[in-house]
């Protein structure tokens, strides 16, 4: 595949740009889920639990292990987000578990990890800002996260080192630092005691990063080649750590001086293979035997092309390697190689197998090369394949079964049993979404929404749930506003399109309410503001208008809400006075206005949030023209037309673009942003009744975010998806009041 503008690897521009970083990260993050057990047997309360995604999002610079039954990858980047989270791949039933957040070390990349028998350990790495000298211990049994120690003995921070397991100790090495560069240093990390020893310097190869290291049968790690930000290496050494002594490696006959090459160890060989050297990709390696410290070359015959940023792994008998960069293209290509008969087979790129990409993870499964994640030069990936090297045949890994991609300004409704989340747009790439998942909070779990009959993909729409459908209607594609829409039926996963005869102008930030019998949309914009909207009947597909006599001003990023008998809307962006606190009450009955009283009536805003308490309609928080952000707000009571403020005592900080759900007794709010201060994984629950605030617990909850939604469930508020202006999200929480 030919690669885009600005693609070009150019390995030693890359090293630049990290020694910006000057300190080391601090230690692992992730809050606790808070106590799950409650008081004296009772119900957990204020406290938060996460939604799985299962699939782990796209992403490159990952890394991955295999645990004997399971591949688990974790960390990674997309060129803009860090990562702190992964999945457990169980190739024998083609399924994803996602790793839990609780206790996992910071987001980075560029780290090392090594699977020692019951643990996954990852160490070390960048997080955007700081070189990293914190870990932490991964046990998929009970998917629990401990930290690794950081006192005496630690390595410096650093990425871009090596690590490798010897059956009772990780032995770190190399690497890239803050202020002193490439290192020579290294430690040994003991996991059943928590703590480091360093490694000798004595005889050490000099200090490099992007080098290869493989644990030798009977007790050395070998490393070799790297590059030291000035030349690429042809050296390296046998590290002893049962002694803490280094061997120097013999350089007669060995391969052409390099980094990001691969290496794997045969049992009784070390083999390395491909890389870069002074910006020249190349497709040569050696088999190197430490026993006699000698080189031999591997055959260039029916080798693959040259590349670098590749994988390798080795079956008992043979070496695959597969995909990387050249430069100009990246791959989908592969070889095995032989090293007893020194010779190469090409690996098939017939059906199921994965696309071509670099910056991608392989184990072997002890039947199967599993390569995940990577980078194509236009799109991070979480696709993959399992390489089968007896019948050279690829299946793909699983991509279903996982949260929806990471998104925000979608929609989600309650069923009475899943939320269903749909539409939407992605930060990063701007991509439009007409595709969804149905989250079951009974088990955890995700099922995708068919795209075949759905709507086009769009965001800023609205959905209502019926009873039996979600009704999906409106948004724009950030090209055109639509008046189109779909009923989806989560029975039997199918949708119905919504007509468009006398339906509504197209429009988008409107609001929607569901009567019992009809959806009323209502405002919005389409390059001016609306006060029209119309009364669509899903029995009948057919659209009746909504009266604008008495009407409120043309508007949008207004609030709805359905009291059993009238929408009442309220404030928002009003066409002829900018914000607005005016409002109406609008009966289908009789399609008819009243207007809302002002006395009393909270200052006027936009992007704020209202509930339903079944007697008065809560409105709060967003933007006020004259202050800005407020944490202001007011109950409403149509019956008698009048305001009450709500107090300000112990209420969230102000913010817009923030979540309201009623749970029955009270308003629960929570995120949303106050820029530029920031955005907000705080929130807070309201009694209407008492007049007073509460504050919504941070332990376990959700990074912090902005138009993400929210439902409740009868239970639960269960968060999903979101920006923080940096990314999307497909995480959330489920939180218990």
């Amino acid at each position: 595949m030919n690669q885009t503008a600005g693609r070009k690897w150019d390995f030693f521009v890359l090293i630049a740009l990290f020694l910006m970083a000057l300190t080391a990260c601090g230690g692992g993050e992730g809050g606790g889920g808070g106590d799950e057990g409650g008081g004296k047997g009772g119900p957990a309360h204020d406290i938060w639990r996460t939604i799985s995604t299962d699939v782990p999002s796209a992403r490159r610079w990952h890394t991955a292990v295999w645990t004997g039954s399971q591949m688990i990858v974790w960390g990674g980047f997309t060129g803009v987000n860090y990562f702190n989270t992964g999945g457990r791949y169980d190739p024998s039933t083609d399924t994803w578990t996602s790793t839990s957040t609780a206790g996992a070390p910071s987001a980075r990349y560029w780290h090392t990890a090594v699977w020692s028998g019951s643990q996954m350990i990852v160490w070390g790495g960048y997080d955007g800002a700081d070189f990293c000298n914190t870990g932490g211990r991964y046990d998929p049994s009970t998917d629990t996260w401990q930290p690794t120690s950081t006192a005496m003995g630690v390595p410096s921070a650093r990425r871009s080192h090596t690590a490798v397991w010897t059956g009772s100790q990780m032995v770190v090495w190399g690497g890239l630092g803050p202020l002193v560069g490439y290192v020579n240093t290294g430690g040994r990390y003991d996991p059943s005691t928590d703590t480091w020893q360093p490694t000798s310097a004595a005889n050490a190869p000099s200090g490099r990063a992007e080098h290869t290291a493989v644990w030798r049968t009977g007790g050395q790690m070998i490393v070799w080649g790297g590059y030291d930000g000035v030349s690429c290496f042809n050296t390296g050494g046998r590290y002893e750590p049962s002694i803490d002594a280094w061997i120097s490696i013999s350089t007669a006959g060995a391969p052409a001086a390099r980094a990001a090459h691969t290496a794997v160890w045969t049992g009784s060989q070390m083999v390395v293979w491909g890389g870069v050297d002074a910006g020249s990709r190349l497709n040569t390696g050696g088999r190197y035997d430490p026993a006699t410290d000698s080189w031999q070359p591997t055959s260039t015959a029916g080798a693959p092309s040259a590349r670098a940023v590749h994988t390798a792994v080795w079956t008992g008998s043979q070496m695959l390697v597969w995909g990387g960069y050249d430069g100009v293209s990246d791959f989908n290509t592969g070889g095995r190689y032989d090293p007893s008969t020194d010779s190469w087979q090409s690996t098939s790129t017939g059906a199921g197998s994965p696309s071509a990409r670099y910056y991608h993870t392989a184990v072997w499964s002890g039947s199967r090369m599993i390569v995940w994640g990577g980078y194509d030069g236009v799109s991070d990936l979480l696709t993959g394949g399992r390489y089968d090297p007896f019948t050279n045949g690829w299946q793909p890994t699983s991509t279903a079964m996982g949260a929806p991609a990471a998104r925000y300004r979608h929609t989600a409704v309650w069923t009475g049993s899943q939320m269903i989340v749909w539409g939407g747009v992605d930060f990063v790439s701007g991509f439009n979404f007409n595709m969804g998942g149905r989250y079951d909070p009974s088990t955890d779990t995700w099922t995708p929404t068919t795209t075949a009959g759905a709507p086009s993909a769009r965001y800023r729409h609205t959905a209502v749930w019926t009873g039996s459908q979600m009704v999906v209607w409106g948004g724009s594609d950030g090209v055109s506003y639509f008046n189109t829409g779909g009923r989806y039926d989560p029975s039997t996963g199918t949708w119905a399109s919504t007509t468009t005869a006398g339906a509504p102008s197209a429009r988008y930030r409107h609001t929607a309410v569901w009567t019992g019998s009809q959806m009323i949309v209502w405002g919005g914009f389409d390059g001016v503001h609306l006060n029209s909207g119309g009364r669509y009947d899903p029995s009948t597909d057919s659209w009746g208008s909504t009266s604008t006599t008495g009407a409120p001003s043309a508007r949008f990023w207004h609030t709805a809400v359905w009291t059993g008998s009238q929408m009442v809307v309220w404030g928002g962006n009003d066409a002829l006075a900018g914000f607005t606190n005016t409002g109406g009450r609008y009966n289908p009955s009789t399609d008819s206005w009243a207007s809302t009283s002002m006395a009393g009536a909270p200052v006027a805003r936009e992007v704020h949030t209202a509930v339903w308490t079944g007697s008065q309609m809560i409105v709060w928080g967003g933007m006020d023209p004259l202050v800005g952000y407020v944490n202001t707000g007011g109950r409403y009571d149509p019956s008698t037309d009048t305001w009450a403020s709500t107090s300000t005592a112990g209420a969230p900080s102000a913010r817009d673009y923030h979540t309201a759900v009623w749970t029955g007794s009270e308003m629960v709010v929570w995120g949303g942003s106050d820029l530029p201060a920031g955005y907000l994984n705080t929130g807070g629950r309201y009694d209407p009744i008492a007049g007073t605030w509460s504050s919504t617990s941070t332990a376990g909850a959700p990074a912090a975010r902005q138009e993400h939604t929210a439902v409740w469930t009868g239970s639960e508020m269960v968060v999903w998806g979101g920006t923080d202006i940096a990314r999307s999200f497909n995480t959330g929480g489920r939180y218990t009041p």
